[in-house]
């Protein structure tokens, strides 16, 4: 590995992303040797233990060296990539007179080096360019990186290809919907989510509108292990912060699961009214979002529930806020990014927020801050067909309710055996701040509101 000594050669080194992390795993180089960077670039994506997050250089140069190859775990603090500062132009594209130099430094003066998103100028920032745009380039390159910003990518993108944020193109490829045919009606021609639902309404007789809800799966492809008996997967990066959480809370706090089977019946009717609701117009609306709303009452009722154990100080910390983890499968393992604020919220927001959080979690896209600060959780394993289970708490919270699979069972209501839609609530709560007692009217209220919807209007 050659080593930098040249004064104009700058190093990059690996920032803490997150609140202490201490190492990150470099996931794509997005940049080679000799490729001309800008100050707020994207030049990689890496992992730490809490998520993917991309990182951008703070200065302009040519990349003279990678440090270290991809799938690489660097410790937080180490140079990562060498960027020449004085460009390395050719002599046929000499820079500018140094006298003419000074003439930057006011627009520059203040800028820090930061993540993608928390203060760069957008004015400013130009994503993954691969050679020095000639003069009469740079109007079409800044183009291009305004639409490649609104569209979430960091490659260089088609100026005419449709503009949308990234949970909006998830809701299209979820609804089967190209965006090229749709109608933009937001700020500077983007497609927002009502653009896309009403797109989805002008279509005659769709083909399977369940599958909207909940698409089917797909046959599992063939395994082959080329005669292999076994397979070894390092554990790193969020599957090894799991793991230690999981088992940190697992030992540490003293776990009471309770558990209520509920007719919800009438929640699930709501459900299909509220979608038909204009003020739910362009919102996702599920069993997810009431049972989120039920909890919020509860808490509202109950607020001992909402707490954290100080093992150092020996307190009860009572929170007076609600930020609502919701437990999220992705591709690089459970997370739990949180809805700050979320007992401030009209049904409205809450779907909004939750809409969004989803739809960024499976995209690989939730930040550290997003995953920090949380509450209370909800994890629905119904999804995946589970009756129930006995959920872990996330660290440092109190309380979390797992929520079953919603199945069509034989009832007694009125009297008379029905079918009716019924299902499984769990909840888990640390028993040395929740007491049986409290745990218990918890639930309680959990389950009265998603039996009988109405009592949020009367209780939240």
């Amino acid at each position: 590995m050659t080593t930098m000594t040249d004064a104009s050669v700058r190093e990059f080194k690996m920032p803490d992303v997150g609140e202490g992390l201490t190492e990150a795993e470099i996931l794509k180089w997005y940049v080679q040797p000799g490729d001309t960077v800008t100050d707020g670039q994207v030049v990689c994506e890496v992992e730490t233990a809490k998520a993917a997050v991309e990182l951008p250089i703070p200065y302009d140069g040519v990349v003279r060296e990678l440090r270290f190859p991809e799938g690489t775990t660097v410790d937080v603090g180490t140079a990562i990539i060498a960027v020449d500062v004085t460009g390395g132009a050719p002599a046929e594209e000499a820079p500018a007179p140094a006298e003419a130099a000074p003439a930057e430094e006011p627009e520059r003066q203040g800028r820090q080096p930061v993540l993608v998103g928390y203060g760069v100028a957008e004015s400013s920032t130009r994503r993954r360019p691969r050679k020095t745009a000639a003069p009469a380039e740079e109007a079409l390159q800044a183009a291009t990186a305004l639409q490649s910003e609104l569209n979430g990518h960091g490659g260089t993108q088609a100026v005419d290809r449709p503009l949308a944020k990234p949970p909006v193109r998830k809701l299209a490829k979820d609804l089967g919907v190209d965006l090229a045919s749709v109608r933009p009606s937001g700020p500077d021609g983007i497609i927002t989510r009502e653009d896309v639902h009403a797109a989805v309404a002008s279509v005659p007789a769709p083909a399977a509108p369940a599958a909207v809800e909940a698409p089917a799966a797909a046959p599992a492809p063939a395994v082959t292990y080329d005669g292999a008996r076994e397979t070894r997967i390092p554990v790193k990066g969020v599957r090894k912060a799991i793991a230690q959480a999981m088992v940190g809370s697992a030992f540490t706090a003293p776990h009471v699961t309770e558990f209520v089977t509920v007719d919800v019946t009438r929640t699930m009717k709501l459900v299909e009214e509220l979608k038909q609701d204009k003020d739910m117009q362009g919102l996702r609306v599920n069993p997810l979002l009431l049972i989120a709303k039920a909890l919020l009452v509860a808490i509202r009722r109950n607020p001992d529930v909402n707490a954290s154990w100080d093992e150092a100080n020996q307190e009860i910390v009572r929170k007076h806020y609600v930020n609502l983890g919701i437990a999220a499968a992705t591709p690089r393992g459970l997370i739990v990014p949180n809805i700050k604020d979320a007992h401030d919220k009209t049904l409205p927001q809450l779907a909004e927020a939750l809409g969004e959080l989803v739809a960024t979690a499976r995209e690989g896209r939730t930040s550290p801050a997003a995953m920090q600060g949380g509450t209370v959780t909800i994890t629905n394993v119904g999804v995946f067909g589970v009756d129930t289970g006995t959920p872990i708490l996330n660290p440092g919270e109190s309380a979390i309710l797992a929520v079953g699979a919603i199945k069509l069972q034989p009832w007694v209501h009125k009297g008379k055996v029905k079918p009716r839609q019924v299902t499984t609530l769990a909840l888990s709560f640390d028993h040395r701040l929740v007491d049986g007692e409290l745990g218990s009217k918890v639930l309680a209220d959990v389950a009265a509101v998603l039996e009988q919807p109405k009592r949020l209007i009367t209780w939240g």
